[in-house]
């Protein structure tokens, strides 16, 4: 079996870690070769999901200070429009006394 230090498509970071340039449509050259792709490709999707899941968490208090004004803003704005929708149930409907007359002529 090939070991990946010895291909030419196969970088050694400084740190040790490694970096396939291979394809693995094209330029895969034992079926093990495919496997280890595979497994740096699911450890990068790992890392990028952790790197994700810490900003969530950085940024979570400030969405939660967000949430709570934008809810004040909102209760504050159907707070200063009560007024129009209390004048509206006051008034009676137009329609319904229409709809009331054409039934007694009925």
């Amino acid at each position: 079996m090939l070991q990946c230090k010895d291909c030419e498509f196969c970088e050694m970071g400084p740190e040790g870690q490694v970096q396939l340039k291979c394809n693995p449509f094209a330029t895969i050259k034992e079926p093990e070769c495919l496997m280890k792709w595979q497994l740096l490709r699911l450890d990068m999707m790992t890392r990028a999901y952790v790197a994700t899941i810490a900003e969530y968490k950085r940024i979570a208090p400030l969405q939660e200070k967000l949430y709570r004004h934008m809810s004040r803003e909102v209760d504050e704005a159907d707070e200063a429009d009560k007024w129009k929708r209390a004048a509206d149930e006051d008034e009676p409907d137009d329609e319904d006394e229409d709809e009331d007359a054409d039934a007694d002529r009925v």
